[in-house]
């Protein structure tokens, strides 16, 4: 006979319900990648970065430049750039995933941590912050692509 089928009906129970949980637990830290309503009203991607406005060349006056808008695994990242005599001045995310409640406490320490650290490395040569992996990564190729067309 086999050792869960009679003799130990409480091991049977205890294992099901250890199954049963685990499951839930599982099923519940999943995390939707985007609610179909969300899809919807998320603006296209861009083939190219736009220029805001600009004025003067990339070394003298101010010019802002949006990149390009980077479609990550959560959501779009987008970055406007504003670039002044030749310095970048200022780094704003346009876009970024905002979805849940997960995405906005993410976000709320990754991107004032990005801005900091490219208005320092002045280049899109930045750290990844750790949690908000994919984040990182679009910000990073969003301002690559405004910083390739303000022509710095």
């Amino acid at each position: 006979m086999h050792a869960l089928k009679k003799n130990r009906p409480l091991r049977r129970i205890v294992l099901a319900s250890a199954a049963t949980v685990s499951g839930m637990v599982m099923l519940l830290s999943l995390k939707p990648h985007a609610s179909p309503q969300a899809a919807l009203a998320l603006p296209a991607p861009s083939g190219s970065a736009s220029a805001s406005s600009g004025s003067g060349s990339a070394t003298t006056g101010t010019k802002t430049v949006t990149g390009d808008t980077i479609q990550t695994r959560w959501g779009p990242v987008q970055v406007r750039v504003t670039i002044k005599d030749g310095r970048l001045t200022e780094v704003t995310a346009v876009s970024y995933p905002t979805d849940n409640p997960r995405d906005q406490e993410i976000n709320s320490y990754a991107l004032p941590r990005l801005r900091s650290e490219a208005l320092q490395a002045q280049s899109a040569d930045i750290d990844t912050v750790s949690g908000a992996t994919y984040t990182s990564d679009g910000y990073r190729q969003s301002l690559q692509s405004a910083l390739d067309s303000a022509g710095s």
